[in-house]
């Protein structure tokens, strides 16, 4: 579900690009998932000289473990391997080292390329975000919670931890039973794993190499996923006027980041070739984005910009814009006039 079929001047564009090369995935591999558990290794080696050389080391095998997601990410697409089986294993392993379910992230995130930038179709696999209509339409409590959701603090504090250690353990009856049965023996693998760790290294040298890991990683990756289609002229619709290509032209961000932050972060920046086709593997974006005329107009976010983006809080129909919550008031209140019915001449 993540790439629609009627539309074929992009598709035939992005099929040169749509090709996993085996060397360059091996490659991936080895600045992807070894090199991180070669830090790791090194990390617990730096237990017994000093913990601050421990968390100097966990910048770098940080961004490897930001690296070894995007693999993953890849292998839920099918466009890190060739073969099918090599991307649902491939996919397992990298997950299992990011504490992902590789089968319930697939499903969610096929649904969210699907319905990205469709305001009738919110809610899976995207940031939470309401309308300004919406929004003053709830009650103070809901009200509350959304401000509380998307406070720069709980979102890119709480967010980390949840995403990556919470989030993905936890399964409600609505989910397929295939998805259940996947995130419970996930939810296995993760023990065993984290079970071995312990015994063979100590639960203490454990915790303190993964929580650092954990908050860097986890920091980055949810803000690479929340300034990728929240920033101020990002694209929403309706279901009826909702179009893919320009969803993905116009509703994900080319995130320009300097080296060797587009290195550990896989490419992700762009964004806007990844949401245009998928099965375009992290290696080959940035040359797919070089070579079509396509990409030229797409919206590019600075890093500097891309900080201002946590100000964004409501979508505004009359705007077209992203807004915070002063815009957001001063646009209601103005649609509130209008609304008001003219006085009767007396």
């Amino acid at each position: 579900m993540s790439e629609p079929s009627n539309d074929p001047y992009w598709r035939e564009a992005m099929a040169p690009y749509a090709r996993p090369v085996l060397w360059r995935s091996l490659l991936d591999i080895l600045t992807g998932p070894v090199a991180f558990l070669a830090l790791w290794a090194a990390m617990y080696a730096a237990l017994d000289i000093s913990y601050w050389l421990v968390l100097l080391l966990s910048i770098p095998t940080a961004g490897f473990l930001l690296r070894t997601f995007i693999l993953f990410h890849d292998c839920t697409h099918g466009s890190f391997f060739a073969s099918r089986r090599a991307n649902l294993w491939g996919g397992r392993i990298f997950g299992l080292l990011t504490f992902q379910c590789f089968a319930n992230w697939r499903h969610h995130h096929a649904v969210h390329h699907g319905s990205a930038g469709d305001l009738d179709r919110r809610g899976t696999g995207d940031v939470p975000t309401w309308t300004v209509e919406e929004y003053y339409s709830k009650p103070w409590p809901s009200r509350l919670g959304y401000r509380l959701f998307r406070n720069p603090v709980v979102m890119f504090g709480i967010g980390p931890l949840w995403s990556l250690l919470i989030g993905p353990r936890v399964w409600v009856g609505s989910k397929p039973g295939p998805l259940r049965n996947s995130i419970l023996l996930t939810n296995v693998a993760v023990v065993v794993m984290v079970g071995l760790a312990c015994l063979a290294f100590g639960w203490q040298a454990v915790v303190l190499i993964e929580a650092p890991l954990i908050v860097i990683a986890g920091t980055a990756g949810v803000w690479l996923f929340f300034v990728q289609h929240q920033f101020e002229d990002v694209y929403w619709e309706n279901g009826e006027t909702w179009d893919y290509s320009e969803a993905a032209l116009k509703g994900s961000s080319y995130l320009k980041l300097p080296q060797p932050f587009q290195f550990f972060t896989g490419n992700i920046g762009l964004h806007h070739v990844h949401h245009l086709s998928a099965r375009v593997p992290n290696y080959s974006l940035q040359r797919a984005h070089d070579e079509n005329e396509v990409f030229a107009q797409v919206p590019v976010l600075t890093f500097r910009k891309s900080l201002r983006c946590s100000r964004l809080k409501l979508w505004d129909p009359s705007s077209k814009q992203l807004v915070g919550f002063a815009a957001a008031k001063a646009s209601y209140r103005r649609t509130q006039v209008q609304a008001r019915p003219a006085p009767s001449a007396t």
